[in-house]
């Protein structure tokens, strides 16, 4: 396990972890773009408040993300069985 030093909102986080360096940036500059997002829409917004609705936004794409994987694990499996079908 190491350290991984990120920049989010102007200041410093030390994430501890076995990933990646550059994977651990590349989710705190997601993070600190979703919050900036946030910030440019509601300037005057608390910091918890401003995470907490970037928390829902971040859960709402893997939501959908997870939705549609799922919707194509089905689709595969149904074209797997129609070729399968035609195999025997």
């Amino acid at each position: 396990m190491h350290s991984v030093e990120v920049q989010i909102l102007g200041q410093s986080y030390s994430i501890k972890t076995d990933e990646d360096e550059a994977y651990i940036k590349s989710l705190a500059q997601y993070i600190d773009g979703k919050l900036k997002e946030i910030y440019s829409v509601a300037p005057n917004i608390n910091q918890s408040r401003a995470m907490v609705m970037t928390a829902f936004g971040i859960a709402d794409e893997f939501f959908k993300v997870k939705i549609e994987l799922q919707k194509i694990d089905r689709m595969i499996d149904e074209k797997t069985k129609i070729l399968s079908s035609f195999l025997e």
